[in-house]
């Protein structure tokens, strides 16, 4: 087989929409390993993804899969082409083993077929010891391994997956990341979608798409190759890294530019030097060295560069002004725990976040860190312990506290019904703004979120990367002292997330505190602390660079916050036995 996929000037249009989804894209996509789509939201990854399964007709051009059209030969490649969409259709009302055998009907796999294809799945994904489980009871991480246990049923030749790792953690990406490489070392062509860079520098080929269009096809290590001199390190500076952050990307060298723990990725222009100490605004023993290119450098430069480190937001914002006992005790944990029945989902967390610090919330899917973080929005009463706000408890006087903070949610807190308009004047509203002083702030965060054209557009419509625009917007409306971000990011491209995190970088500049979940771990890197919550408890709270240099070792001298997330997890899964022992 010389070709898994092919695609001869393949453009898709949405009806009633102007614009193409997808516009000439050729392509050809080899067998053999692991093949990244890769792109920014609303790059048309999706939309191919769906030629490629049969589910929509090309408007124009041809698609090929295996040699087969996927709508006139749907009948053959269905028995031979396995799907995961973003959102898999898991039952979650149904255990893990009705749900493979719902799937076994779909696909006719029966008799002894069925038995030897449970065993086996169920003992790839390591599910055998949840059978009896109802799905909607499942981490994360586990229902992304039954979703692909659903899919490999019948063992297709072709694997399709739509960013199957966007909402799980490090240890989860892992399995399933072992697990993908293992079908395609068994030659299963494996398409694999998504925004995350560094799993599309695992893949044996990449096609890199923009605005519908691809922007390159080949070796993500060819591509890496083509910014070599031009990313470094800036270490030993401010102490102040997002002030420094943002006088580095004013600088006309600079193309793009990241916080890694105490330390700033930059990014240069083609053919520029790197920027002096003095142009930084720092002084020895600060120093500028480069560092091997990663492909999210390549991918940004693709794009035309980071959107910069100024934020209009922050400039727009008032300065958080608070007395001394707030500022040394912003939010704060003791003893604070969440018992459901028996079960302890938060037992015993303790910690302290001042004003002006951004403290990451980190742990496996179900680990804890979500109950605990909804415990400390108000919106989950302890069961013991004490939660508090500003100083205000947020068991007697939840409402009170959140009048003062700010809150975007996990899945959204948007309402889908109501225009962006409505949401943001409902938000507004609820937060006690009226007359003169909501219609300035609308106003306001329509211009700072580029809304504009969205305002009659119903949330359901927007992009992902708009969609996180707008609820980051309702959460600002009041000007709050602190900001608490349930994973904000959880699936944009790298662009959207700089200029997100410019924007916090922004307002903590303006003293506000920061409280954010994540499992993106290029992301953790922009807090200040970092707690690491497991089996719920926490088993770990400082700094980034202090946790990967508790997990550096001979053989990993310069760990990840990858390796060092994953390490600590699990130490202490093998303490917590050795001591009840």
């Amino acid at each position: 087989m010389s070709e898994a996929v092919s695609l001869a000037e393949v453009s898709y249009r949405f009806a009633g929409s102007s614009s193409f989804a997808l516009e000439g894209v050729t392509a050809s996509l080899p067998p053999g390993g692991i093949i990244g789509l890769v792109g920014p939201d609303g790059a048309g990854k999706t939309t191919l993804m769906r030629l490629m399964a049969g589910l929509l007709k090309a408007s124009s051009g041809t698609v090929r899969v295996l040699g087969r059209d996927p709508l006139a030969d749907h009948a053959v490649l269905r028995a031979t082409l396995g799907y995961m969409p973003q959102k898999f259709g898991l039952y979650e009302d149904l255990t893990v083993l009705e749900n493979l055998n719902l799937y076994a009907d779909l696909r006719a796999v029966v008799g002894e077929e069925r038995r030897r294809s449970f065993e086996r799945l169920l003992a790839f994904t390591d599910l055998a010891r949840f059978t009896d489980r109802p799905a909607g009871k499942l981490s994360g991480g586990m229902k992304q391994k039954l979703g692909l246990a659903c899919v490999l049923l019948g063992s297709p030749e072709v694997l399709l997956l739509d960013e199957p790792s966007v909402g799980v953690d490090p240890i989860s990406r892992r399995e399933l990341w072992r697990m993908v490489t293992e079908l395609a070392a068994d030659g299963m062509v494996v398409i694999w979608s998504t925004s995350y860079l560094d799993e599309a520098e695992r893949c044996t080929h990449i096609l890199l798409m923009n605005a519908g269009r691809v922007a390159y096809a080949g070796a993500p290590d060819e591509l890496t190759r083509r910014m070599a001199g031009r990313s470094f390190h800036l270490s030993g500076g401010d102490a102040n890294r997002r002030a420094l952050l943002t006088r580095a990307l004013a600088l006309p060298s600079v193309m793009d530019g990241v916080i890694q723990g105490s330390r700033i990725r930059l990014v240069l222009r083609r053919d520029a030097t790197p920027p002096s100490l003095t142009e930084l605004g720092v002084s020895a023993p600060a120093a500028v060295t480069p560092v091997r290119p990663r492909l999210e450098d390549a991918f940004v430069d693709i794009l035309g560069g980071g959107p910069g480190g100024d934020s209009e937001l922050a400039r727009l914002m008032p300065p958080v002004t608070l007395d001394e006992a707030q500022r040394k005790t912003v939010i704060r944990a003791v003893a604070l725990t969440k018992a459901f029945g028996t079960f302890r989902a938060t037992d015993n967390v303790t910690f302290a976040v001042p004003q002006g610090e951004i403290f990451g919330l980190l742990g496996p899917n179900g680990a804890g860190k979500s109950t605990t973080f909804k415990m400390l929005c108000g919106l989950l009463v302890p069961t013991s312990g004490e939660a508090s706000v500003l100083g205000i408890d947020l068991g007697r006087q939840a409402s009170a506290a959140r009048q003062r903070l700010g809150y975007m949610a996990q899945k959204f807190s948007l309402y889908g019904n109501l225009s962006v308009q409505q949401n943001l004047e409902f938000f507004s509203g609820v937060y006690g703004l009226r007359g003169k002083a909501q219609r300035t702030k609308i106003d306001e965060m329509v211009r700072t979120f580029a809304l504009e054209p969205f305002r009659r557009t119903a949330p359901t419509e927007l992009s992902l990367g708009f969609k996180q625009r707008l609820a980051l917007a309702c959460a600002l409306m009041h000007d709050p002292a602190v900001l608490f971000l349930d994973e904000p990011t959880s699936g944009v491209d790298p662009v959207t997330r700089r200029e997100f995190w410019s924007h916090i970088n922004g307002v903590v500049q303006k003293g506000v505190t920061v409280m954010v979940t994540t499992h993106f771990m290029d992301e953790a890197e922009y807090c200040d602390r970092i707690g690491l919550v497991y089996r719920g408890q926490m088993i770990a709270v400082g700094p980034p660079d202090d946790l990967k240099h508790d997990v550096a070792s001979a053989e990993n001298p310069d760990p990840t916050m990858e390796d060092a997330f994953i390490t600590l997890v699990e130490r202490s899964s093998v303490a917590e036995p050795a001591a009840a022992a």
